[in-house]
Formats: C-alpha cells, sequence, structure tokens
C-alpha cells in the first residue's frame, strides 16, 4: 500500500501548475484566441479530472502532450455555442426538439434588422409619444385571420393561461373530457385550468360527448365554455362530440364564452392538398367564436408565440389582465413574426414562401432528386456502407397533423464495420450534429427536411464517422 500511494504522489508531483501551462507555447496560443476565462476553466477542469483519476487508482495519460492535447479539446468545447444549428435527416417538419418551424429569409433578415440597432417597439413614430408592441403584428393579424382583435404572447400555452384566467377565474370551464389532452413537457390541460385558477368541469366520456352534457353541466358558476382541437391524437371507433358551431349557438344563448384551442395556427385552407382534419384560423373565426387560440411556430411557420385572437372586448380584457406582461414577446419574435404574417399577404405564393408548408407540400420529384444526389455524393466517398433509396413517409411533428403520412424518399445506410446505433451516435457528435432515424438495421436520411446547403456537410459528417473513428 505505502508503495502505491508513493507512486501516487509521485504521478500527482509530475503534472504541471496552471501557470506553467498558461507561460507553454501551447497557452500562449490558446490566451491569443481564447478569453483567459475559458483557458483558465480548462487547465483547471483537465487537472483536477487526472489528479482524480489517480487518486482512484487508475492510469490516466499524464504526459505533457497528453494532458495538452485533452486541455486543447476542452477549450474546443467550452468556446462551442451549445446551442447550435443541426441537420435535420429526420423527416420530421416540425420537430419539437429540433427548434419546431424554420423561419423564412425574409424573417431572419427582419431579425437582423431590428435586433442589431434601436427600434420602435413601444415608440409610436406618428405621435412620438409611448406605444404598444402589440400594434406591429395586430393589423396583419386582423386582416389574415378575420377576428375583431388579436394579440401575441410567448407560447400557446401562455395564450390558454391567459385567458382562463381572465374570463374564468374562480369560475368553472365546461370541457370534454375526450379533450383533457396533454401535449409535449407534461402540458395537461387540468393543469394550465388550475393555474389559470379556472375549475375544471368535465362532461360526456372518453369517446362521446354530446351537446346535452354541455347544456346539463351549465350553472350561475360557469365562466367559460372551452372546446381543445385534437392537434395530436385521434379518437377512432364508436365517437361522437360536438361542433364548435354548436357550442357557439350555446355560449350566445346562455351569454358564456366560447373558447377554441386551436393548437396548431394553420392560415390557410389544406383540403386541396387532401388533408381535411385541420380547420383554418379563419373557419373558426367566421363561425363567431369569441376567443381563438393557436402556435406561432407550428403549421404557421413562424417563430415561438401564441396567438390570442377573437373578439374585441374578450381581446382586450386578456391585453389588460397583469399577467400578460410577463408573457410578453420580445422585439426579435415580433420582428419574426410580422414579417412571416407579411407573407400570409400572398395567397398565390404563401406555400412556397412559408419554409414549413414548403417542406410538408414539395413535390416527390424534389425529394427524390435530393435524396439522388445525397447517395450519388456518398457512393463517391465510401465503400463501407450499403447505400440505397427507399420510399418512405415523413410526418408533421409538433403535434400536428397526426394522421398525415407525406410520402417521401430517404437515403438508406446499412454500415459494414459498425453498428447502426454507433453510427448515429457518431453523426449526433459530428460539428454540424446530423439527427437520424433508425429503422431495422439502416440509418435513415429523409431527403424531405435536407436541404440543398447541407448536403454538403452531411456527406462529411457521414464519411468521418464510417472512415476516421478516432474523431469521436
Amino acid at each position: 500500500m505505502k508503495a502505491i500511494n508513493e507512486e501516487k504522489k509521485k504521478q500527482l508531483s509530475s503534472l504541471p501548475s496552471v501557470d506553467e501551462l498558461l507561460k507553454s507555447p501551447e497557452g500562449s496560443q490558446w490566451l491569443s484566441v481564447t478569453p483567459r476565462k475559458i483557458v483558465i476553466q480548462a487547465i483547471r477542469d483537465v487537472l483536477a479530472e487526472k489528479r482524480k483519476n489517480i487518486l482512484d487508482s487508475q492510469t490516466p495519460e499524464i504526459s505533457l502532450e497528453a494532458i495538452i492535447s485533452d486541455i486543447d479539446l476542452r477549450i474546443r468545447k467550452f468556446s462551442s455555442y451549445s446551442l447550435m444549428p443541426v441537420i435535420n435527416a429526420t423527416g420530421i417538419v416540425i420537430h419539437t426538439n429540433l427548434g419546431r418551424a424554420l423561419l423564412s429569409e425574409k424573417a431572419v433578415r427582419n431579425i437582423i434588422d431590428v435586433a442589431r440597432g434601436y427600434s420602435n417597439l413601444e415608440y409610436d413614430l406618428e405621435t412620438g409619444k409611448r406605444g404598444k408592441r402589440h400594434t406591429h403584428t395586430k393589423r396583419l393579424l386582423k386582416q389574415i385571420t378575420g377576428a375583431e382583435d388579436a394579440f401575441i404572447v410567448n407560447n400557446n400555452a401562455a395564450a390558454v393561461l391567459l385567458c382562463l384566467n381572465t374570463l374564468a377565474k374562480g369560475r368553472e370551464v365546461i370541457v370534454s373530457r375526450s379533450e383533457l389532452v396533454e401535449i409535449g413537457g407534461s402540458f395537461r390541460v387540468p393543469d394550465v385550468m388550475a393555474a389559470g385558477s379556472a375549475v375544471l368541469k368535465e362532461v360526456g366520456t372518453t369517446n362521446k360527448t354530446h351537446l346535452y352534457d354541455y347544456k346539463r353541466a351549465i350553472n350561475r358558476n360557469t365562466g367559460m365554455i372551452l372546446k381543445v382541437h385534437q392537434s395530436n391524437y385521434k379518437i377512432i371507433g364508436f365517437t361522437e362530440d360536438v361542433k364548435i358551431e354548436e357550442l357557439i349557438s350555446l355560449g350566445k344563448k346562455n351569454r358564456i364564452p366560447v373558447m377554441y384551442d386551436l393548437g396548431s395556427g394553420c392560415l390557410v385552407d389544406l383540403k386541396p392538398h387532401g388533408i381535411h382534419s385541420e380547420p383554418s384560423v379563419q373557419e373558426i373565426a367566421r363561425l363567431g367564436v369569441d376567443i381563438v387560440t393557436f402556435s406561432g411556430d407550428k403549421l404557421l411557420g413562424g417563430p415561438q408565440a401564441g396567438v390570442i385572437a377573437g373578439r374585441k372586448k374578450y381581446v382586450e380584457m386578456a391585453q389588460k389582465n397583469p399577467m400578460a406582461r410577463a408573457m410578453r414577446v420580445d422585439k426579435m419574435t415580433i420582428a419574426a413574426f410580422e414579417a412571416t404574417l407579411m407573407d400570409y399577404m400572398d395567397d398565390e405564393n404563401v406555400i412556397k414562401k412559408i419554409p414549413v408548408l414548403d417542406l410538408l407540400f414539395q413535390t416527390p420529384e424534389s425529394i427524390l432528386s435530393r435524396a439522388r444526389k445525397i447517395a450519388s455524393e456518398l457512393r463517391r466517398k465510401i465503400s463501407n456502407a450499403e447505400i440505397e433509396i427507399i420510399k418512405d413517409f415523413s410526418r408533421a411533428g409538433g403535434g400536428s397533423l397526426p394522421e398525415a403520412d407525406f410520402p417521401t424518399f430517404a437515403v438508406s445506410l446499412r454500415p459494414a464495420h459498425i453498428t447502426v446505433n454507433v453510427l448515429e451516435s457518431r453523426l449526433r457528435r459530428n460539428s454540424p450534429p446530423v439527427i437520424a432515424r433508425i429503422k431495422g438495421n439502416s440509418l435513415l436520411l429523409d431527403a424531405r427536411t435536407i436541404q440543398k446547403h447541407e448536403i454538403k456537410s452531411l456527406v462529411a459528417a457521414i464519411t468521418l464517422a464510417l472512415c476516421n473513428p478516432d474523431e469521436f
């Protein structure tokens, strides 16, 4: 035991100090391109790790060359942004984990223009007095949706919470049991009701709810009738629910506001594209619903935001709620949202202008063309994997259009010397990361969500993962 302790002491004493490493040629190089704090933290972390390994009777590589190499890797890691672009090869267009909707070039340019300097965020250029940030999107929202009034908050969960707290605080909200949904991040309708200080009043059953269920539930303490669109699931078989038109009529008769949480926020008619399950916001607004809420970063194709639209009386009440300030959006969100809405003013070309819609409804020929390009480039670079183009299906994602399958073409990779799981892991750790999906013994690269300018980086990442394993 004593000999081991002596050996440990010898190893520990051989480790260079922080100061020695900073004064080394490598240290000077690090300090010339990297902030001092990052360099020192990387050195300290590596040395601490080496000491711990020695004391734990492990056999770490403690040569100066190895230590400098480890520090160099740590500095690169610390100098990299945690949030970074990735190549989405999954085929899921509105991928929640990968940032949901891609923004249009117009939206990106407007963000840059507004963010790099001062703006009239809350300044009225006509009067020279303080203005309101909601005015920048209000006109377009009203014009596009047909609602009397509208404004945006930071996401749809906030929109629902704010409306419940504004219109039904301490009062009952009638909702069908089949619509007590949970979406991503464990966001549940009953929980958000409780947070909004509303009282849940369930009616009907899981598979069937009738108009008379709502009628029977109405009492003096009823504050709202709520309908939640089944945007991320479907109940099939022996089912029945109540149409929003009937609920609107019931609400008017009893002077109770009716709210429809649409979720996905579609602003175009998808029926010509074969999708009949997703109502547009305009359809619902025309029916006379009091309040409709929806997301900005799903089918709408804009930045993360939640929209509250409907009757002016109720929208203004929500805006005046003190909670609204905690849910307000910043200048970059407004810049992106206004630019996205401007694209919706061009009815004939909106599908092409909104990246989410363009990706969902692109032609099979264009997807196949990209798949062939990817496969061709890969065949020129690698020989240790089977490569073929297969037919498959993409999904909308983001809790939108759960029943819709979008025919696609994917490049299938079957590596020869490593497992498909190892390949997937290496691609995830590439720079930029490549996110793909595994199907059977193959890694699928869905060409639907791979952009043309990403093909070169994608091919380089796969080549590295298959031919240079030491890099990972």
